[in-house]
């Protein structure tokens, strides 16, 4: 086993990296990819060829120093080596959403200057050439895939393997030049430019030079330990900074492979064969995996139900002081071996979780109940709190040392104080270097120390010096009678029940908290299947009488956790309604990283907000949407609000 990175030295750009571990680690895998049914793999000196192949032809084609390229497309090998071509050639690599509309897609190419495009398939094609027309500046595009191409119009659009022949023939000429442009680049240098994923508003592209992803990297890797025979399932949007660094940044510096899924829709049968042993998703995953769990244990015999219930005690009991080497009694170890055995073995095989050593979740906040389902099973799950203008790394948390209510301690490297408003700041290796045409967000975000305002509300215990956040600054509030409201830690224990997907709390300013909520469409049509009720759509699933009185008492459980915590009891849930539609990135709604765009949410459901706060039955409401076609329309519906019990705070703290 080779552990650790390769010896930096003067490798402080990818490209040297790539050409130094093409040696170094020459036979070993460096990409995998499932292709009709059949995982294909390239060791790191096959990649190495295969991107000297791609930045030669890019030449050949016109690519200049200082060009922006644009990548789009799904997680793919050759779409990642072109990250690393664009460097090869003194270019800047651009990752936009696949899954953006038009215009947003219009957005980042104008507003980067693209050049080139590399896309994926005809659907990507189809796309820019859509806004072509709004982009001056871009004269190439390029496809990996050709279905469903042969008969456009090949003047300006290439498909890559001609663009790899065309360089390797003429790499007598071209070779040269790639020589003189890697041994030039340094690690100030621009490595990438990463479009932030606009919670508040537009897209900005963060600037992060050679110096910040290799370090961060390099630093990351040692933390954590992570050695060449560990492997990486790549299936997260590639313009997202937490793909980039885990597939990218961290992969070339300890030389571990990655490997792609077939396409998203396999992803979880493509994450059982590959079986990672380094794993890192978003809160949303999570949740995901563990309702396809709960939908699974209610189609159970009943046997079958008892004992997963009886052997989940346990696991929550002692299985993270397990996981944590702290005392546990011989007789809980054996009876956890045997649910090992019986059930939590089976469970992180069925979800491809059983080989992973490392696993983080961020993003957001992760529901501490989530989070302990995992860690119960012994699955080395661990939080960070990152940020793209960070390079990722704010915090981690220590093996031995991970809770679910923090975020760790600061990352190595990187230094964090709590501002007098108790707003969290940092500065680190991994800052960026700007954003892209915009000096006066910049110096916003940075000032001249280094220091980045994170935007969150946070402080550091005591003590163990983990930093704690609250929620966002700009979200944290109070309630009407001086309590604090913060909404996410609301949030996040609805959404640990399977059958809520999203859910969005109001309250500041207010006398009471109410929320809007989104049911999860499988969860609940499967239970409704099993309950007898049909349905014809989501509208009418989410209005179901049924389902109200189910919402109702997730929400009052909730209201009974809160209540327990003397800081955030006002912010129980007095009343609440279920959303005719999901939340949905195309209407705007929330990020294309899953993240609720509170501020457009209120004022496009503003009368929502207003019945919330009456004492009206329900409340009507008109809704864009937008159809998979690109199609706008509107929805429109009257929807029932419904009371909720609270729990008097005094009367339970007399009971305490």
């Amino acid at each position: 086993m080779t552990t650790g990175a390769a010896p930096m030295g003067a490798l402080d750009t990818f490209p040297k990296l790539l050409e130094e571990n093409a040696r170094r680690f020459r036979g070993r895998a460096a990409s995998r990819v499932k292709a009709f049914g059949i995982w294909q793999s390239w060791t790191w000196d096959e990649v190495r060829d295969q991107v000297r192949a791609i930045a030669m032809g890019m030449i050949d084609l016109g690519l200049q120093p200082g060009d922006k390229i644009v990548i789009i497309g799904a997680n793919r090998p050759r779409l990642y080596w072109s990250m690393v071509a664009a460097q090869y050639c003194g270019a800047v690599a651009v990752p936009a959403y696949q899954d953006a509309v038009a215009d947003e897609m219009a957005y980042v190419l104008e507003h980067a200057g693209a050049v080139f495009a590399i896309v994926q398939d005809q659907e990507q094609v189809d796309k820019v050439l859509s806004i072509k027309d709004r982009l001056p500046h871009l004269r190439r595009i390029s496809y990996d895939e050709a279905r469903g191409l042969r008969k456009y119009d090949h003047a300006a659009l290439h498909g890559m393997d001609d663009v790899m022949a065309q360089g390797q023939a003429k790499a007598s000429d071209l070779a040269p030049r790639l020589e003189a442009i890697i041994a030039a680049q340094t690690g100030a240098d621009t490595c990438v430019m990463l479009y932030t994923s606009g919670t508040t508003g537009r897209s900005k592209g963060v600037v992060l030079s050679n110096d910040n992803v290799v370090m961060t990297a390099k630093s990351s890797v040692a933390f954590d330990k992570l050695v060449t025979d560990d492997s990486v399932l790549a299936y997260l949007p590639m313009a997202w900074v937490g793909d980039f660094i885990f597939s990218v940044g961290q992969s070339y510096v300890s030389g571990f492979c990655v490997c792609c899924p077939e396409s998203p829709d396999t992803m979880m049968s493509d994450l059982k064969e590959v079986g990672p042993s380094y794993f890192f998703a978003p809160p949303r995953i999570f949740e995901t995996l563990l309702t396809s769990v709960s939908i699974r244990m209610e189609d159970a015999s009943g046997m079958k139900k008892a004992l997963y219930r009886r052997f989940m005690d346990l696991a929550r009991r002692v299985g993270p002081a397990i996981l944590d080497g702290k005392d546990v009694s011989g007789a809980d170890r054996l009876k956890y071996k045997l649910g090992e055995l019986m059930i939590y073995g089976p469970l992180k095989n069925a979800l491809g979780l059983s080989n992973v050593r490392v696993g983080y979740t961020a993003g957001e906040a992760i529901g501490p109940e989530i989070f302990d389902f995992y860690r119960s099973l012994g699955i080395n799950l661990k939080q960070l709190y990152g940020q793209t203008e960070a390079s990722v790394f704010i915090t981690v948390q220590p093996d031995g040392q991970v809770r679910a209510d923090t975020v760790g301690v600061p990352a190595p490297g990187v230094e964090i104080r709590i501002s007098d408003t108790g707003e969290v700041f940092y500065r680190s290796p991994g800052v960026f270097q700007e954003y892209y045409k915009n000096p006066q967000a910049t110096a916003d975000t940075k000032d001249a120390e280094g220091w980045v305002a994170t935007g969150d509300a946070g402080f550091i215990e005591e003590g163990s010096g983990h930093l704690r956040i609250i929620d966002r600054a700009k979200d944290v509030g109070k309630m009407a009678a001086g309590g604090l409201f913060a909404p996410k830690y609301v949030e996040n224990k609805l959404k640990f029940y399977p059958t809520i997907l999203e859910a969005v709390v109001f309250g500041d300013g207010r006398d009471s908290c109410t929320a809007f909520i989104n049911i999860d469409l499988a969860a609940v049509g499967n239970w409704a299947e099993r309950n007898n009720i049909s349905y014809g759509s989501y509208q009418e699933l989410a209005a179901h009488s049924a389902v109200y009185g189910m919402v109702k008492s997730h929400v009052e459980e909730v209201n009974a956790s809160v209540a327990l915590d003397p800081m955030l009891s006002g912010c129980q849930v007095s009343r609440f309604l279920i959303l005719h539609k999901q939340l949905d990135a195309d209407d705007g709604e929330i990020t294309r990283t899953g993240k609720v765009r509170r501020r457009i949410v209120e004022e496009r459901y503003a009368p929502l907000i207003d019945g919330l706060y009456s004492s009206a039955p329900s409340a009507y409401v008109e809704a864009s949407v937008t159809y998979e076609d690109g199609r706008q329309g509107k929805l429109s519906a009257t929807i029932e609000i419904c009371n909720a019990a609270m729990v008097p705070v005094e009367k339970h703290e007399e009971a305490a």
